[in-house]
């Protein structure tokens, strides 16, 4: 075998300065080399930086992710703005035209009632119930007896209604009054029945609505007069809203504010009364308590009449 030269150059990292030496050459005899002591923290600052870097990049990455999501949650909240704005700007287009609509016999029978309460409160009528309370403001039963007469006098065929339901998984028992009046006058539409409520903004009253919310409650009618479709549409808006109002201030809603439990108070099973009284005019009529029996005192008792057989004598006085 010849002589083979073999020349190498080793270059080597110092991690501090990071300056470049070069190493004598040395030549290598016969294939034998003589190993040079490696420095191994080299490789290991080597990963250690790789390390460090990598550590950098991903908490890089994690800090634009989290800026990801922040615009996420941004862009949700906008969304869910969006949506509620929606939501309250077509509830509110909905109600308008319900209230605003109506029918040749909704608005004779909405005039005669105007003209029943005005004549009421004109005149001063007073309560005649039992009650013995003061104007039939502050009586409803005496208030919608009233009515119902006037408007019967007018020639309607009106009624008092009342509906009961019992309690069910979703609704507590209750029961409701309120007028309606049934018409049969139109072949066409053959009989229509009209809903006549005194109190009907009052129902749908909330002490924690929001503003959205009791816009809508302000623009309900205080008494309301139309059909059983109008009224239903009313219930259901209404209800709907209610809910959205809960929803958004994250409070339980009550059973009695529910679809189901309004539906029970104008749209169920009902029993009409058309036998009105006619109240006072002008004075308050009371009901004078019945007198109680005195009390017999035995020092008022005549001995004489209860004991007959007893004989007194008289007895002379000196």
């Amino acid at each position: 075998m010849g002589l083979t030269s073999m020349s190498s150059r080793v270059t080597r990292f110092l991690s501090s300065h990071h300056h470049r030496e070069m190493l004598l050459d040395s030549v290598v005899e016969f294939g034998c080399v003589e190993e040079q002591p490696i420095d191994t923290s080299i490789e290991f600052e080597f990963l250690d930086d790789g390390v460090m870097l990598g550590h950098s990049v991903s908490s890089d990455e994690c800090h634009s992710n989290q800026i990801m999501e922040l615009h996420d949650e941004e862009d949700e909240e906008e969304k869910d703005s969006d949506q509620n704005r929606s939501f309250w700007e077509n509830q509110h287009q909905l109600l308008k035209a319900n209230v605003c609509r109506t029918s040749s016999i909704e608005s004779r029978i909405r005039h005669a009632t105007k003209e029943a309460l005005q004549y009421i409160q004109s005149s001063e009528t007073v309560c005649g119930c039992n009650k013995m309370m003061g104007a039939t403001t502050s009586c409803r039963n005496c208030l919608m007896r009233e009515v119902s007469r006037r408007l019967q006098n007018a020639g309607y065929d009106s009624a008092i209604c009342k509906t009961k339901w019992r309690s069910s998984p979703n609704i507590p028992a209750g029961e409701h009054n309120f007028l309606d009046v049934i018409d049969n006058t139109s072949s066409k539409k053959g009989v229509v029945r009209v809903v006549i409520e005194m109190n009907f903004r009052s129902e749908f009253e909330m002490a924690r609505g929001n503003e959205d919310y009791n816009l809508l409650v302000r623009r309900l009618p205080e008494v309301f007069v139309g059909n059983l479709e109008r009224l239903s549409n009313l219930i259901k808006i209404m209800c709907m809203a209610a809910k959205k109002c809960m929803k958004e201030r994250k409070m339980h809603m009550g059973p009695w504010r529910k679809h189901r439990y309004m539906q029970a108070k104008w749209l169920g099973p009902c029993d009409r009364n058309t036998s009105t009284t006619p109240l006072s005019m002008g004075y308050s009529s009371q009901i004078m308590p019945n007198p109680k029996p005195k009390k017999a005192s035995m020092l008022t008792i005549d001995l004489l009449e209860k004991l007959p057989n007893m004989h007194c004598t008289a007895v002379k006085v000196l």
